[in-house]
């Protein structure tokens, strides 16, 4: 996932244009420029992200529409399926309405260099868990197809949705310069 992200940046970092190569090397604007990068890297992650969210969110209506061809399945599960749909939702909009990984010189959110490294790390832990959420839908779908343990898949789901909304909510705590320790990072998926 690492090789994602960086691979991310070195795309962008070599898109440059010639006129970017010439105003690199003026005093002053190569960390201008280097800034601008990292902020299209971010946004291009972000959209990834939300991108892949959505595409678990679209799967989870397919689960819901096949349980609605059956009432009692319907009503049984409706709930905690709309609980999750719901989360999914707002994790989506967390994704794409969160502030850039860095801040312009004039933005009204600054984020200092060192944080930057924590931020990545955060993003980092939301794109395994966008893709820890597309593979528990697959397996709520399955259940559904094959009459298994639906309420069950829909419980690991909901866990996921929340602990990946949790984990989003501390990396907006770095940007806001409020802060939390390395270990509020979660990295054992």
């Amino acid at each position: 996932m690492k090789e994602q992200i960086s691979d991310l940046f070195d795309k962008i970092q070599s898109e440059s244009t010639g006129l970017g190569n010439l105003l690199s090397k003026i005093p002053g604007l190569d960390g201008y420029m280097e800034r601008s990068r990292r902020r299209e890297a971010d946004q291009l992650l972000r959209k990834t992200i939300a991108d892949r969210l959505e595409g678990s969110r679209l799967q989870l209506g397919g689960v819901s529409e096949e349980l609605s061809r059956d009432i009692i399945k319907a009503i049984d599960h409706a709930e905690p399926l709309g609980r999750v749909d719901t989360r999914l939702m707002g994790l989506i909009g967390k994704v794409k309405d969160a502030p850039q990984g860095y801040a312009g010189f004039f933005d009204a959110i600054k984020v200092k260099e060192e944080d930057l490294a924590r931020i990545y790390a955060f993003d980092e832990n939301i794109l395994n868990f966008a893709e820890q959420i597309a593979a528990e839908t697959a397996v709520l779908a399955a259940a559904v197809d094959e009459d298994g343990d639906v309420a069950g898949a829909i419980r690991e789901l909901d866990n996921t949705v929340k602990e990946a909304n949790t984990t989003f909510d501390g990396r907006d705590e770095v940007i806001k310069g409020i802060g939390t320790s390395d270990d509020d990072l979660k990295t054992d998926m």
